[in-house]
């Protein structure tokens, strides 16, 4: 049964290994040098599981044309597919980005209702997913305190677990390790698999995985226990985390972390398809709304760093924010929104009571045409044995980060310097007086909950 949630407003060897930190304000030397080649086994491996499970079928956009109902378009119960892109930052083609890195997810996006901005709860895996999946900030969330965050079973309310007392099945695939049991992520999932052949041995794992993530997610969908009722579920595509590989049929950009960043985007995105169509072809597709999104994030030198997780900029928060629902009118929403609103907006769509005490608010009355005001934004870092607290409020258009307990402040006009150039905080002082007085009442509402176990948090 659901437990109340309280209310308001979610070691070297190790990092190296695991590949989630920055690792410093420049370009790690663990990072290649050049375009070199991968191999890609698991690719022409699982060619034949693509094709078992794939059936020709029409550009999932078509489903819209079958999906009128007596019910309007997106207030029937749907199945839901929330599809992470691990680490894809905002820049993307729809958003201007001049390579055509996404073509399947441009052309999704266009069928889509998007966000002007979507913000992640956080800036790195083990934070941003754990809300994601809560509906919490992490801060409140019983948590231990290892930079590879845990989180405590019987303590703590996931929505996969809502989801299953509510009758809904609930199904997860993963390409991380991190995300194994031992994290607690897969709370209420009644079906979570790691996509087969991860070894996680810099020496030995190509990290390619999208491949056997589109047969695993084919198999999974295949599967008649799975989807003869109302399901949920969470597909986490890894390939464009660092490191960035070089596959045999993507576009060559260059040899830059970026080059070959963007060459991940693509091959991740190809994949991705596969399983799009896969869904478009099934009888549940044309009641299938799948959330599009990404659980952080990624610098290339802005700021002085490189990958994710130490901070709170907009490369780092940043993230896509769209959602297919076959009926629904494609349209743009000129409104920001969070990941703290994930949570009741799959319930919302799947008919699911929305308990009482989340932070968020369910976004489907916004997608299906409503008029809902602009709400502040919160994006949360708790203290680990790597990071120190940060805590960023963004609302109109500005953007206060407290560094540590509060010790230390930046205000940026996101708005018009969406790069954060120039620091505000001492420059325009009546602002930045009033946005931190705001903050200081939405941050003390956030509940609070010590992380407990391992190493000793870091301090500012």
């Amino acid at each position: 049964m659901y437990r109340p949630i309280i209310r308001f407003v979610s070691t070297a060897a190790v990092m190296v290994m695991m590949g989630c930190d920055q690792r410093g304000p420049a370009a790690p030397s663990s990072e290649p040098t050049g375009n070199t080649t991968m191999p890609a086994p698991t690719e022409q491996a699982t060619q034949e599981t693509i094709t078992e499970h794939a059936k020709p079928a029409p550009p999932i956009a078509e489903d819209s044309k079958q999906a009128a109902t007596s019910t309007p378009a997106g207030r029937r119960p749907l199945n839901v597919i929330l599809l992470v892109i691990d680490a894809m930052r905002d820049d993307m083609p729809w958003n201007g980005y001049d390579r055509p890195i996404a073509p399947n997810l441009t052309a999704l996006h266009a069928k889509s209702v998007s966000y002007e901005r979507g913000y992640a709860i956080s800036s790195f895996t083990s934070k941003s997913v754990a809300g994601l999946l809560s509906g919490q900030y992490p801060s409140s969330l019983d948590r231990t305190t290892p930079f590879f965050t845990s989180y405590r079973d019987k303590t703590n309310t996931f929505m996969a677990e809502v989801l299953r007392d509510n009758g809904v099945r609930t199904l997860g695939i993963q390409a991380h390790l991190y995300l194994k049991e031992k994290s607690g992520l897969h709370q209420g999932f009644d079906d979570w698999r790691i996509v087969p052949g991860i070894e996680w041995d810099p020496n030995k794992d190509p990290f390619i995985t999208s491949p056997q993530h589109t047969a695993s997610v084919m198999e999974q969908l295949s599967d008649p226990k799975n989807v003869q009722g109302k399901f949920f579920a969470y597909y986490h595509y890894m390939d464009p985390h660092d490191i960035y590989n070089s596959h045999e049929q993507a576009p060559k950009w260059g040899t830059t972390p970026r080059d070959r960043y963007d060459e991940e985007i693509w091959f991740a995105d190809y994949h991705i398809q596969k399983a799009l169509e896969f869904v478009g072809s099934q009888p549940w597709g044309k009641d299938t709304a799948i959330i599009v999104t990404a659980d952080h994030g990624e610098a290339f030198g802005e700021h002085g760093f490189y990958r994710h997780a130490r901070h709170l900029y907009e490369v780092l928060i940043r993230v896509p924010l769209f959602v297919h629902i076959p009926g629904v009118e494609p349209r743009k929403i000129a409104r920001w929104r969070s990941h703290i609103d994930i949570v009741p907006t799959v319930y919302d769509m799947m008919g699911v009571p929305i308990p009482e005490g989340l932070p968020g608010t369910s976004l489907l009355p916004e997608i299906l045409g409503e008029e809902v005001p602009q709400r502040p934004i919160v994006a949360d870092l708790p203290a680990d044995n790597i990071n120190s607290r940060r805590r960023a409020l963004i609302d109109d258009g500005y953007k206060l980060v407290a560094h540590g307990q509060d010790v230390r402040f930046e205000m940026y006009d996101v708005r018009n310097d969406p790069a954060e150039t120039t620091n505000l905080f001492r420059k325009d002082k009546a602002r930045a007086h009033a946005i931190r007085e705001q903050y200081r009442k939405v941050s003390e509402a956030i509940p609070f909950k010590k992380a407990r176990g391992g190493p000793a948090v870091k301090k500012d």
